[in-house]
């Protein structure tokens, strides 16, 4: 089989950082070998996001940029998936006739298969988006060449860490929010794939799992999951994979507060290899505004969680999104998102202005804020969220920390802590990605820390 080269650039969230390794996994059984140059690959995918409008128009500027190479190298194909895909399908090859093939969100375990009929069809554009999806059998094919866990990732010194996804799609239909529209309505992986796909990642050295999907609270409610279990639920799956041996770290990502149960958030005192890290968007301080997102939860509510989540876990680092300037936001709406940063304090957070999505009911609303406004509004937010960031690092200096090490160079090594913390150290370790080493922390910044190796 003739060796052809690939590269994938991917946009946006951890889910598409997945579906690239998919892709390049399924590609490597077509004689497809990862390069990292995009200017010299046979193959070049983009994988899009469409959450917000600049990620989507970073993605026809590279379109533009691509098509000049293909004037020079006509054998290159390109494909465009992800969100943008999904969305704009047809519209892509109109705009931008050189690419050769639009793939969906449900469609990239075919695309070996596909980009081998382009040649004779021409362009093509496969979104099919199904109600009745049920997410491929898929596992690890460690034999295959170019799909090795250390080079599967966009980031392959990281092997040491994977994503494994455990549902697709949305049912919540936040009325900002296109993921409902591009990836499909909810569908929960079976069990035992999920399971089988974790046991072959750690046998080969993997020690970090994080669990992903749209809205993991809602796991198992949907596409009922392979067990005579009615009622098994994402707190039972992180049972079954907090078990698996070998498993050093679990995490997840990301949670809806409307379907955050305490079953769930006892997990997090019951499961000693569970990190301590919650991500769980809140998008705005104000019950008017929430209810204008379709969130189906109160400030109350979420405070309450919150607080319950310190109860069972004291030392849970908190995160979340936050979205600036959504249409009908007033000066004391805002305010209200004000006032609960001040009361959760969070550990960091991810804040965005509003922007219009095609599609969304948001969209169609009225009362548009300023784009000054939501800009002066965002980065008042952002001058807070950095205060607390560091006053909330400031509160790991003089402490130990369990610290799985990522990189070793000459110049110094780095680290995470459970609760997801950066730990820089000054000197080079001799300790391999993965390892865990106990750590105390003597300084703080605004995004990390830097520790010493405790004797």
């Amino acid at each position: 089989m003739e060796q052809k080269v690939f590269f994938i650039k991917t946009f946006g969230c951890q889910m598409n950082e997945r579906d690239s390794e998919i892709m390049a996994q399924s590609l490597a059984g077509y004689g497809y070998v990862e390069g990292m140059d995009m200017y010299a690959a046979d193959l070049v995918i983009l994988n899009t996001c469409s959450i917000r409008a600049k990620a989507e128009q970073k993605v026809m500027s590279q379109l533009g940029y691509l098509r000049k190479i293909k004037e020079k190298r006509a054998d290159m194909k390109i494909c465009v998936a992800g969100c943008v895909a999904q969305q704009e399908g047809v519209r892509i090859i109109e705009r931008m006739p050189h690419v050769d093939l639009v793939i969906g969100t449900q469609n990239i375990y075919d695309i070996g298969a596909l980009l081998e009929t382009s040649t004779s069809k021409g362009s093509q554009v496969v979104t099919d988006l199904r109600n009745d999806y049920d997410i491929p059998r898929f596992l690890p094919e460690l034999s295959l060449p170019g799909a090795t866990v250390s080079n599967i990732s966009p980031t392959p010194s990281f092997g040491f860490r994977k994503f494994v996804t455990i549902m697709q799609g949305c049912n919540n239909y936040c009325t900002y929010c296109v993921v409902p529209y591009t990836r499909g309505r909810e569908v929960s992986r079976k069990v035992s794939d999920i399971v089988d796909e974790i046991k072959v990642l750690v046998e080969s050295g993997v020690r970090e799992i994080t669990l992903l999907g749209q809205n993991v609270n809602s796991y198992g409610k949907t596409n009922q999951v392979d067990l005579s279990n009615e009622n098994y639920n994402f707190a039972n799956l992180l049972k079954d994979v907090s078990e698996i041996k070998g498993l050093v770290r679990l995490r997840f990502t990301t949670s809806n507060p409307k379907d955050l149960t305490d079953e769930l958030m006892r997990c997090f005192q019951d499961i000693k290899n569970l990190c301590p890290q919650f991500h769980l968007p809140v998008q705005a301080g104000s019950d008017e505004i929430l209810k204008r997102m379709n969130r189906k939860y109160t400030i109350a509510q979420y405070t309450e969680q919150v607080n319950k989540l310190h109860e069972y876990c004291p030392d849970i680092a908190l995160t979340t999104d936050v979205i600036v300037g959504f249409p009908g936001e007033t000066d004391e709406d805002f305010e209200g998102t004000m006032n609960l940063l001040e009361t959760v304090k969070f550990h960091g957070s991810y804040s965005f202005k509003y922007s219009d999505r095609p599609g969304t009911r948001a969209s169609e609303f009225k009362e548009k804020v300023d784009e000054e406004v939501k800009s002066a509004r965002l980065a008042r937010f952002q001058k807070r969220q950095d205060e607390i960031s560091l006053e909330r690092n400031r509160e790991y200096v003089g402490k130990i920390k369990q610290v799985m090490i990522e990189e070793t160079r000459e110049d110094g090594s780095r680290g995470r802590t459970g609760t997801n913390h950066i730990v820089h150290f000054e000197e080079c370790l001799p300790f391999l990605p993965g390892d865990i080493v106990s750590a105390r922390i003597y300084f703080a910044g605004q995004h990390s820390l830097k520790g010493k190796i405790d004797s």
